[in-house]
């Protein structure tokens, strides 16, 4: 189960809307090994996240609210240092102004790199947390199944299912062409500190508490299948030397497929055949789902019409 069925069910479920799911359970899926990373400012072009000062608030409140009915912490904001070599200074510093309001400091002493650059909105969802308590929470609801297709009223009448299934949907040629990718996540044990997420050389470091973090990622875009690899362990082992530093302990090698479409930008709607899709989350599931799934459920109720920039029909 994952963030797409689950903040679907969440925002029916705040409306008082009736839904059924089920779930088939795949363990290669994104939502599972994901680091949850909120990033605001992504990509060698140092691009601001699409429509961030929109969706990042909505998802804040969401999270914060799940997580008060779960009664557990699902949202951790930290700033993202992102790491500047020499080579890519020049694009970088190109893109400043146009990223100024996400900007908190530019630190031109960090040892190793030309600059690093702090930013503000950042931050970690706890994906595995909030994907196991939804259905925990929702399992013991009379009349409810686990979401992967779920079924929800549109309308008055009409019932409507609805397509949540990543990767594992967009590989079977549903959407047309995707851009599917894999990445291998490691999981570590180290004494370096917790107090900010790494950003750089390709790759990234994120901090859970207690010492542990998660590092990655790998882009493998000819083999999407859930299978850990020496070579991505390797790859990932060296972004981890290259951000934290060489003394740490892999406790843990996850892989996962990322749902992408078009970059990272995710689409609803109706199919041809009757069923509606929520799929192209992509790595940026944590920022946008919870405010997709809410337009969703207000489209689902005809209380508005899908915008272009989601609407599946849209697609080239």
């Amino acid at each position: 189960m994952g963030l797409a069925g689950c903040c679907l069910a969440w925002q029916r479920h705040f409306r008082g809307a009736d839904f059924t799911w089920e779930d088939d359970d795949r363990p290669g899926s994104a939502s599972r090994v994901a680091a949850g990373l909120v990033n605001p400012v992504t990509g060698k072009n140092f691009s601001v996240s699409w429509r961030l000062a929109e969706f990042l608030p909505e998802a804040e409140a969401f999270y914060a609210r799940v997580g008060g009915l779960l009664g557990k912490t699902l949202w951790f904001p930290l700033p993202v240092w992102r790491l500047v070599g020499e080579k890519e200074w020049s694009k970088v510093a190109g893109k400043l102004e146009e990223a100024r309001p996400w900007i908190a400091a530019v630190d031109e002493t960090v040892p190793g790199w030309r600059a690093a650059v702090v930013l503000t909105g950042g931050g970690r969802v706890a994906t595995r947390e909030f994907c196991e308590g939804t259905r925990e929470y929702f399992s013991g609801k009379k009349g409810l199944r686990q979401p992967h297709s779920a079924e929800a009223a549109r309308g008055e009448d009409a019932a409507a299912t609805v397509l949540c299934e990543g990767a594992a949907g967009l590989m079977t040629g549903r959407l047309g062409g995707h851009r599917c990718a894999k990445g291998e996540i490691l999981t570590l044990r180290a004494g370096w500190r917790a107090d900010r997420i790494l950003i750089g050389g390709g790759g990234w470091l994120v901090p859970l508490g207690d010492g542990m973090f998660k590092a990655g990622s790998t882009y493998v875009w000819d083999r999407l299948d859930g299978d850990p690899t020496a070579a991505g362990r390797a790859r990932v082992e060296e972004i981890a030397r290259l951000l934290g530093g060489a003394d740490f302990e892999v406790t843990g090698h996850e892989a996962g497929v990322r749902p992408i479409v078009r970059k990272s930008q995710p689409v609803i709607g109706p199919l041809e055949d009757g069923r509606i899709v929520f799929n192209g989350l992509g790595s940026k599931g944590s920022l946008y789902a919870p405010g997709v799934a809410r337009r969703l459920a207000e489209w689902l109720a005809n209380e508005t019409d899908i915008e272009p920039g989601l609407d599946v029909r849209c697609l080239p």
